[in-house]
């Protein structure tokens, strides 16, 4: 099922994260003339656990559905009158990323924005957080947002590119919201080799890259870092440029489980204190080089 309106999915559990998530998504609703539609989901693990608490157990599950309706509706109007945006709403209850990512499928959402806390140790490395599981599995961006407060709008978008992964994806989409927001990209790739043969391909991808979001009447620069993490380098120069975006393409590791993103994409998404743009690419397999086609 396809929706007609774009829609941007906000999932809220009424914490301040996730109310810090969706006043950062005003302004891309506002330029991309898009719907938000604040999604609460009833966590059905934790409903299962307390059920042998009650004696009648739909009751109290509708008694839970309407108490988050009214909540969540008192929250959409405030939204509503701050915004002057489209709110809808809607409360469902399962597993909190698979209802995400099914909301937004059925509703062909254009973005999914989210609230996270990180894990900067790492710790769920395998398994993840529900953030990290929607990324993981969502057709559409996603974009994580920690728990503060971001200026409104996006000047900058940073935007690296990794020659072992890089589809042509994450530029078109990049292009997309520079469009929306009228931003400078700025395009880096880490070198962390000194192999000639590797370097020139790095070279050869950065200016078709650039030619072709240039060719699209974006700005952009190009620059190459050099450093031996390339989370680390890419965090590091996005605070650097006051970088308001950055833009990343999760390459799961099929090898592994099914909700394994790679360990820099995964870095980038825990420790950054910048907004962060997940792309799953549709296409699995590897790219060489940057492919206009």
């Amino acid at each position: 099922m396809s929706s007609e309106k774009r829609n941007i999915i906000v999932p809220v559990d009424f914490s301040d994260q996730s109310k810090i998530a969706l006043n950062q998504t005003y302004n891309l609703a506002k330029m991309a003339h898009a719907d938000i539609t604040l999604l609460h989901v009833i966590d059905e693990a934790l409903f299962k656990s307390i059920l042998h608490l009650f004696k009648n157990n739909e009751e109290h599950e509708a008694m839970i559905r309407e108490e988050a309706k009214i909540k969540l509706e008192e929250f959409a109007n405030e939204a509503r009158a701050k915004s002057g945006l489209v709110f809808n709403y809607r409360v469902e209850k399962g597993k909190i990323y698979e209802t995400v990512t099914q909301v937004a499928e059925e509703l062909d959402a254009m973005f999914i924005v989210m609230g996270t806390s990180g894990e900067s140790s790492l710790k769920k490395k395998f398994i993840g957080s529900n953030a990290v599981r929607v990324i993981g599995d969502a057709h559409c961006p996603v974009i994580t947002i920690k728990g503060q407060q971001h200026r409104s709008g996006c000047d900058v978008i940073l935007l690296p590119l990794d020659l072992s992964k890089e589809t042509k994806e994450k530029v078109v989409k990049c292009i997309e919201i520079a469009k929306f927001f009228k931003s400078t990209v700025k395009v880096v790739t880490v070198v962390t080799t000194t192999d000639e043969f590797l370097i020139n391909k790095m070279e050869r991808q950065m200016d078709q890259v650039l030619d072709f979001i240039k060719d699209h009447e974006v700005i952009c620069t190009g620059e190459f870092l050099k450093g031996n993490d390339i989370s680390d380098e890419v965090l590091i120069h996005a605070k650097e440029i006051n970088a308001d975006l950055i833009m990343i393409m999760t390459q799961q590791e099929l090898e592994w489980t099914e909700y394994f993103i790679g360990t820099e994409s995964q870095q980038i998404i825990n420790n950054s204190e910048i907004p962060v743009c997940s792309i799953r690419p549709i296409q699995r397999k590897n790219m060489t080089e940057f492919v206009i086609s």
